[in-house]
């Protein structure tokens, strides 16, 4: 496999469009999940996680009581990819994911992260 390509500025604007919350900072992809406590911020902590590691593709998190902050950028590539927005879609999916109406699943009373 190749090696990744950093995006330019415009093609990173343009792909922020359809990743509300998300931010161009520091060099990095950025967010911030405010969470319920320290119990949903080392859920989603984990969660994201998990998702890293299964993409060989690692975030750099800030776990605090009540929030987690991601940055996601491609060190190899000297900048931004493709698959750091993939990943941060992964972990948008994941993250805010809900019960569908009417599940017979039962989650929290509320959920681990606002947003």
């Amino acid at each position: 496999m190749g090696k990744e390509t950093a995006l330019t500025d415009s093609e990173i604007r343009s792909r922020l469009e359809h990743l509300p919350g998300w931010a161009f900072e520091a060099g990095s992809l950025r967010r911030t999940y405010k969470t319920d406590g320290w119990r949903g911020s080392m859920l989603v902590a984990n969660a994201i996680a998990f998702i890293c590691e299964t993409a060989d593709h690692h975030a750099d998190l800030t776990v605090t009581w009540p929030s987690v902050g991601v940055a996601l950028s491609t060190h190899s590539a000297g900048g931004i990819t493709a698959k750091d927005f993939e990943v941060a879609g992964m972990i948008e999916a994941l993250v805010l994911r809900r019960l569908p109406a009417g599940s017979s699943l039962k989650g929290p009373s509320k959920p681990f992260v606002q947003g």
